[in-house]
């Protein structure tokens, strides 16, 4: 009877088996098959290393450990994303880019035109955990959001858990997006990159020490300032717009038991207009990472971690000319375990802490001794968790945990006591001092049930729990958006969700077709009132308000893994409505992420081994706004009046993306291997809007005229990638 196993991230895994005479197969996405015959007498340790496959890329894949590994894993809602496979993806300005590919599976969505943000099942994007190398990432844009900070060319691996969150992580309500960085190549010196219309790019790997030590390292620089001056705009010819980021890591095998990772990111993002005002932000993260293993069963990892954000908005020559800066800054550590009981049970359990350090602003005006600064936020976030995952016969699976987690104010801190959402008392608490603490179980559970053995069906039930959140009132976010903790009178947000799905391959795995259920509802949800004041305000808490919040829908997916022509199609069908006392007269309204209709189409053919086409055509229903209804005429000025929240919509939303992608020709022993990716984004012109304003018809003052805001007609893009 077949048997197997899959590895860890970090490669590590175990099977146990009786003694006598097994053929292996190690396999994995992308790379060749190896077949191996073994004679097990006694307890093997065995390492086998795969050999890249030369073989033309499809787009974006959702890949698989085997080949019905989506019918047999207990898991739903997860999606496994392989980034050196999206090169022939048409996207923004040629520049290839994991989130933005990413939206294109079913109930993700991007928050705004061109943003990097991104909504999963509802939720709003404060609500993702996104992890680089486990390390908190806590904006993920560049260009204020036309492009992601994630470099393709060093990613490993991307796994998206768009609802069943494992128990290992916690901290946000909506989804976990971790992504790993590649290791670098023990053996032989490798390159890769590519030189598109605003952006380049460069990584480099190779052996320090040959087959024990080796790094990568990568960069990127956007040139588009370089092109400003052109402008017929004189004003636009003094501005300035670019970004540059580094990834870089190193692997050291120290033993066959231990191994050491110490990897980074460091990115900065500039925006200059003419000579007065620049605002600048940028993102660091520091990973160090110790595998150890106590036997061929138990599996450790040591984690320690930092991550910074932080902005910056200076004015030079107005008056008051002022610096305003702010950082979200955190350690943490972690330690987890993994205990391969046998080949049918898989027992995780492990503890993090993070400290959170948090300055919303300051504000100090050049030349002057005068600073205005929000007080400081710190925090101590704790968990401790514990999952199994268990095979139960040939047909069920099942993965089951719990999380406890903690988060405790520090202070020294001025804390405001809060009546009506006004300023009654301020309690003063010492340096380090805990003055409020919150604390909850979240529990999580999912099974698969194998009807066939190319059919099965899933159901997960998981609890979340958010204790940090952003202040914001756009829906496509901003550099200038603060984090903020749960105190003494914000709680912590949290969110039970259930989902169902049926799974199915056909014509030997050829086909996917998938279609999950769920439902989702938030207590603790957070919104603000209008006009709220939410930068350098010491005293945000006035501006909140609290209420519930649910989501419901369904995504099906089909999908085709192989021939000449691959791709898929996905819809989503999902509301989301939030109900608060204070906010439209305590009638439920729909969210600002509430799109019920979405459609994606991706398509990619090989014409030859050398061309391929690709097109991609998404829709959606247009984003929810407020209309005004009325005026009326106060003073000689004309007022609007406002319908109820969010009551009405944007026109929908939808747009063809055309590619093509010519490789150079395969000779053998030649290894400079290049293409040219020729692209258009939004192909035929249409003029979509991401938002509306308002103003008085000329003709009639007693009329409102709608006109909508456009960022991006038709974009075409050429890029030349390369690696050797």
């Amino acid at each position: 009877m077949a048997t197997g196993t899959t590895s860890n991230v970090y490669g590590f895994y175990s099977i146990t088996l009786p003694e006598g005479k097994y053929n292996l197969v190690f396999s994995y996405i992308g790379y060749n098959n190896v077949d191996y015959v073994l004679e097990l007498s006694k307890n093997t340790t065995l390492n086998m290393e795969l050999d890249e496959q030369s073989m033309m890329l499809e787009m974006v894949v959702i890949t698989a450990k085997k080949e019905n590994e989506n019918i047999t894993r207990s898991q739903m809602s997860v999606a496994k994303l392989d980034p050196k496979s999206i090169s022939t993806m048409p996207v923004l300005m040629g520049e290839s880019d994991l989130l933005k590919s990413m939206q294109l599976l079913p109930g993700i969505q991007a928050t705004s035109e061109g943003s990097a943000g991104f909504s999963v099942r509802g939720g709003s994007s404060d609500q993702n955990l996104i992890l680089l190398d486990e390390a908190q990432v806590y904006n993920a844009s560049h260009l204020l959001g036309f492009f992601s900070v994630f470099n393709s060319d060093v990613i490993k691996d991307a796994t998206l858990y768009k609802g069943d969150i494992p128990a290992s992580n916690g901290g946000r309500l909506a989804s976990l997006l971790d992504i790993r960085m590649r290791d670098g190549n023990k053996k032989e010196f490798h390159g890769q990159g590519g030189i598109g219309i605003i952006a380049s790019r460069l990584a480099l790997e190779g052996p320090i020490v040959k087959d024990k030590t080796s790094f990568v390292i990568a960069g990127r620089r956007t040139y588009a300032d370089m092109f400003l001056p052109l402008a017929k705009d004189t004003t636009v010819q003094k501005n300035k717009l670019y970004f540059y980021d580094l990834n870089a890591k190193i692997n050291w095998d120290i033993n066959p038991d231990n191994r050491i990772f110490l990897s980074g990111y460091f990115g900065r993002d500039f925006y200059g207009f003419g000579k007065d005002v620049s605002l600048g932000w940028g993102n660091s993260t520091v990973t160090a990472r110790w595998n150890h293993l106590f036997s061929s069963k138990l599996f450790s990892n040591l984690t320690f971690l930092y991550s910074n954000y932080q902005y910056e908005l200076e004015t030079k020559t107005s008056s008051p000319a002022f610096v305003w800066n702010a950082v979200q800054e955190n350690l943490s550590a972690k330690y987890d375990f993994t205990y391969y009981q046998s080949t049918n049970s898989t027992i995780r359990y492990g503890a993090q802490t993070i400290r959170h350090f948090i300055q919303p602003g300051k504000f100090k005006v050049r030349d002057q001794d005068a600073e205005y600064r929000v007080p400081d936020n710190k925090a101590l976030e704790s968990a401790v968790y514990v999952l199994h995952e268990q095979k139960i016969g040939e047909k069920l699976n099942i993965n089951y945990g719990v999380r406890a987690s903690m988060f405790q104010n520090l202070g020294k801190a001025a804390v405001y006591k809060i009546q009506n959402y006004q300023v009654v008392d301020t309690l003063e608490y010492a340096k380090n001092k805990v003055y409020n603490t919150h604390f909850g179980f979240e529990p999580r559970v999912s099974a698969s049930f194998v009807l066939e053995h190319n059919s099965s069906v899933k159901a997960f039930y998981s609890q979340t729990k958010q204790y940090i959140q952003q202040a914001s009132n756009s829906i496509g976010g901003s550099p200038l958006d603060v984090w903020f903790p749960a105190s003494k009178y914000v709680k912590p947000q949290y969110a039970d969700q259930v989902g169902v799905g049926y799974f199915r391959n056909i014509f030997d795995n050829v086909y996917e077709i998938s279609i999950e259920g769920f439902y989702k509802h938030m207590d603790n949800q957070i919104d603000f009132q209008d006009n709220a004041e939410l930068i350098l305000n010491n005293q945000l808490e006035k501006e909140l308000r609290f209420g519930k919040a649910r989501a419901y829908g369904a995504d099906f997916m089909i999908r085709k893994n192989e021939g000449k022509l691959t791709g898929w199609l996905s819809y989503c069908y999902s509301r989301t409505l939030r109900k608060f006392p204070e906010i439209n007269n305590g009638k439920e309204y729909p969210g600002n992420y509430d799109k019920p209709h979405s459609l994606n189409i991706v398509a990619n053919y090989a014409l030859t081994k050398r061309a391929t086409i690709s097109a991609t055509w998404v829709y959606s229903s247009g984003n929810a706004i407020t209309y005004p209804e009325m005026r009326f005429e106060h003073g000689g000025i004309y007022l609007p009046v406002y319908g109820d929240k969010n009551s009405g919509r944007l026109p929908d939303y939808h747009r063809l993306d055309p590619a093509f992608t010519l490789k150079n020709k395969v000779k053998e022993g030649r290894k400079w291997h290049s293409e040219w990716n020729f692209a258009a984004y939004n192909a035929y012109n249409r003029a979509n809007a991401y938002s509306a304003y308002f103003e008085r018809d000329e003709n009639d003052p007693n009329k409102i005229k709608a006109y909508k805001m456009v960022m991006f007609k038709i974009v075409p893009s050429v890029t030349y990638n390369f690696k050797f």
